[in-house]
């Protein structure tokens, strides 16, 4: 009988300690972008230790089966002195106790439940049970009740929010039932409790210049009873308390609601990039508490460096020379057509020297291939043909004045995607093994990934070149590359061509091939091209073989098809592209431009036979050669030097 009696009071007393935290409140839709919705816990105590639990959400889509899409280990938090503890982004106010992504608790009908255990019992895809449970709320936004999803957590009610961008939140009542009201976090849905003081961070600007001095207002929703002292921090990565100077420990007098500091940033000589301090509260006590937190603001480096070449929109040539090993070309020499491309698949894809990197390690690479000349703590941007901030890469749903990664080869065209391992940043030695029916890596080929605005990537989406020509008003200096990733894209990987015209629909297959020769033709590679194929090739292990060998693409795609390639017969225009030809192919008229001085000019057959002299000026650089068809050589003389330059005349 003893044992019974026993047996009764510790199931009674573990009964008791379940129904200790409950789902308080939850806001699982808010208009916009969703970054104010949050979960809110209670316990029975306040101080309450939430060890051993773990909170769970559920999707009750068709899709989601009733199963499990994030689990939030609560092991070492704490409900406060009302018993309660805020989940939502950073962005939310008051901040929240715990911080876990905007926009990431779904719209219904779905679930939340708080179950003894831990997050690692949760994986995702786990579907609902009512083994270890603690609490649940079925919930939605004005849809149909999820039966289903009721019955595996032994819920009989599904709570409706209201409809999809709603101001309202679920709200428990003292007696398990629900309302559903105007939110209330961080405050007992009945207005009792203790009243907090909420304080408010705020700044004259978000971005500061070495050197500057700005002010920190700390602002309370109400004056304080009696002197306040509390302290914050300003260290977020390589910032530190050696970049600046200025009291971060601060008190607001009795009778006054708002302190003051100055805070003024160290001018160094040193190069270290542009840095994000983040303004956050070491501890605050009851009744004050943070309205904002992790208030970041852009410290801008002065000591940037820049190129010795130049941006796309002022190419400069020869200045980087390639890194390619020696004799990296050598197998394609008397080869021509199939036996050609092959020969160049086999170099570019062979299995064992060329390496896949995660699609995120492609962020790494591109701080570094699509570096601005000119500011080596910017990204060039490729449509919109200017700087911005490494620092201003898109991590959320709002691409404006955001950065992100541009395939120039649509994923949707050529059916390579993201799997969970792209998540990863594992560093440059840590890669997969890759060949050339790999095509799932071309999701992460940084040949064809390159910088570009947020708001431009989308307004690109997945058209054709030729479709899509680049914002109005800009120069076109991205044309040339692109195409050249492209043709690259082509020969890497096996299940991808380059077509006439626009061919929608066919997988795998990408236009406008007559727009890319010609994107190509007058845009050749310069130092920045170069610059950012021997970055890639120090990642990858493999090269765009166009930038090295621009004239490979006529023998693919172009006016040389079905000729023999010969390195040595083929002019390396990679070493003289100070003085550009275009267009090329021509039906006779061309354009020299790159001169800095009057040059004399003299056109010579492939044999070598003198067909065509004349003499220009830096100024009037228009010839019209009237020649028969075929493929020429033009020497450029200046008083400095002889550049000559391979022509096709159609």
């Amino acid at each position: 009988m003893n044992k019974i009696v026993l047996f009764s009071l510790t199931f009674l007393l573990s009964l008791s300690i379940q129904a200790q935290v409950v789902i308080n409140e939850l806001d699982c839709d808010n208009p916009g972008v969703d970054e104010q919705e949050f979960v809110e816990l209670k316990s029975d105590t306040p101080n309450f230790s939430l060890d051993g639990y773990v909170l769970v959400f559920f999707n009750g889509s068709s899709s989601g089966n009733d199963s499990s899409y994030m689990a939030i280990d609560l092991d070492g938090y704490t409900t406060d002195v009302n018993g309660l503890l805020l989940i939502a982004s950073d962005t939310m106010t008051p901040f929240p106790q715990l911080i876990i992504s905007a926009n990431t608790i779904q719209n219904g009908a779905d679930a939340v439940a708080i179950y003894q255990g831990h997050d690692y019992d949760f994986p995702e895809g786990t579907q609902a049970t009512q083994t270890n449970l603690i609490d649940a709320l079925v919930y939605d936004t004005s849809d149909s009740d999820d039966t289903e999803l009721m019955a595996l957590l032994g819920v009989t009610e599904q709570i409706n929010e209201g409809s999809s961008g709603n101001t309202n939140s679920i709200q428990r009542n003292n007696d398990g039932t629900y309302t559903v009201a105007t939110p209330t976090p961080r405050a007992l849905n009945d207005g009792s409790g203790i009243n907090f003081n909420a304080i408010t961070i705020s700044t004259s600007q978000t971005h500061y210049n070495e050197g500057e001095s700005f002010d920190i207002i700390f602002t309370a929703e109400e004056n304080a009873n009696a002197d306040y002292t509390f302290s914050f921090t300003l260290n977020n990565y390589g910032f530190n308390t050696s970049d600046f100077t200025g009291n971060t420990t601060v008190t607001i007098p009795a009778g006054q609601n708002s302190v003051t500091t100055t805070i003024t940033l160290v001018d160094d000589t040193f190069d270290e990039g542009d840095e994000e301090p983040l303004i956050v509260f070491s501890e605050l006590e009851s009744p004050f508490i943070p309205f904002n937190n992790y208030l970041k603001l852009r410290v801008v480096d002065n000591d940037y460096t820049v190129a010795p070449f130049g941006t796309p929109i002022n190419p400069t040539y020869n200045v980087v020379e390639s890194t390619q090993p020696n004799g990296y070309y050598n197998s394609l020499d008397g080869l021509s057509d199939a036996n050609l491309r092959q020969a160049l698949q086999d170099i570019i894809a062979e299995e064992g020297v060329v390496r896949a990197q995660t699609y995120n390690e492609v962020i790494d690479i591109l701080k570094e291939a699509d570096e601005n000349p000119l500011n080596s703590n910017q990204v060039w941007l490729v449509y919109l043909e200017e700087g911005r901030a490494k620092l201003d890469l898109q991590t959320g749903s709002n691409n404006s004045g955001k950065w992100n990664r541009e395939h120039t080869f649509p994923r949707s065209r050529g059916g390579f995607y993201s799997i969970e391992d792209d998540e990863v940043f594992d560093g440059v030695d840590v890669f997969w093994n890759t060949n050339a029916d790999s095509l799932r890596h071309g999701n992460s080929d940084a040949h064809a990934l390159r910088a570009a605005d947020g708001i431009e990537n989308s307004t690109r989406g997945n058209q054709f070149y030729g479709e899509y020509t680049g914002p109005s008003g800009t120069l076109g200096g991205f044309k040339g590359d692109v195409a050249r990733s492209v043709f690259y894209m082509a020969v890497r990987y096996n299940g991808l061509e380059i077509v006439n015209g626009f061919p929608d629909g066919n997988l795998g297959e990408f236009g406008d091939l007559a727009t890319l020769l010609d994107w190509h033709r007058n845009d050749p590679p310069d130092d920045f091209e170069m610059n950012r194929n021997n970055v890639v090739y120090n990642w990858q292990f493999n090269r765009n073989p166009f930038i090295d060998e621009p004239d490979l693409i006529e023998y693919i795609w172009g006016n040389m098809v079905g000729e023999t390639w010969s390195a040595t017969m083929s002019i390396p225009e990679n070493n003289q592209n100070t003085v550009v030809v275009y267009p090329n192919p021509t039906q006779g008229q061309v354009f020299i431009k790159g001169l800095n001085e009057d040059a004399q000019i003299e056109v010579f057959s492939i044999e070598g036979k003198k067909v065509y002299s004349n003499n220009i000026t830096v100024n009037h650089s228009k010839l019209n050669l009237q020649l028969s068809k075929g493929v020429y050589l033009m020497q450029i003389t200046t008083l400095k030097e002889t550049v000559t330059k391979k022509i096709i005349i159609n």
